[in-house]
């Protein structure tokens, strides 16, 4: 498999940790999305919505969209499931996970806070918008999820945990304050703590600057 990444990509972390924690070899090829890469001829025939990550199946099958990627990858390799077997678990794990993947993620992207730059909005403005969705984010995310437990529901490693750890990485690069979260900071600790999802963060990236 090749995934196509961006080693800070909090999108492409997500799907890098997965692979990793099911034991899924794949190639990295890296997509600098500062320089533009993204928006090539050649990537984007692969991903039209010319973002990260991309992942190339063996037989030449593209995926696109991590928590799309995450899903398949759960139904293609079991074990190590990152979503609970019970029906209603799957479903809460899920809303905690998009609270990160579509109303934190989304309008704190790069090519959002670049058009937000361009309409004349200062960096500081930029980083205050930032700041203001994800500790909006964050405090429905820590009153969704449960009070205990190493992880965001108990014990087991959840696709939840994987956004938390990458929206993790944004909230400290982006200056929020972290202490209303305290149980988020456990989380993100003992996720780190994992040495797959150690090899997923941005650091240990090929491509790290």
């Amino acid at each position: 498999m090749m995934l196509y990444s961006y080693w800070r990509s909090t999108t492409s972390l997500r799907v890098r940790a997965a692979l990793n924690l099911k034991g899924v070899p794949y190639d990295i090829r890296c997509v600098n999305l500062t320089d533009g890469a993204q928006h090539r001829s050649d990537y984007t025939a692969l991903n039209p919505a010319r973002g990260v990550p991309t992942l190339v199946l063996d037989d030449g099958t593209v995926l696109t969209q991590s928590m799309a990627i995450l899903e398949w990858l759960d139904d293609a390799y079991p074990s190590t499931a990152l979503l609970p077997s019970d029906p209603v678990a799957r479903a809460q794990v899920r809303a905690a996970a998009q609270i990160i993947a579509m109303d934190i993620h989304p309008i704190n992207n790069l090519k959002v806070t670049e058009h937000l730059k361009g309409m004349g909005h200062s960096a500081d403005e930029v980083y205050d918008w930032m700041r203001h969705w994800m500790a909006q984010g964050f405090a429905a995310f820590q009153a969704m999820i449960s009070p205990e437990g190493p992880f965001s529901f108990g014990d087991t490693l959840t696709q939840a945990d994987l956004c938390l750890v990458g929206q993790m990485v944004n909230a400290r690069r982006w200056g929020l304050d972290l202490t209303p979260f305290a149980r988020l900071v456990s989380i993100d600790k003992a996720a780190r703590a994992i040495p797959a999802i150690a090899a997923a963060l941005p650091e240990n990236q090929p491509d790290a600057l």
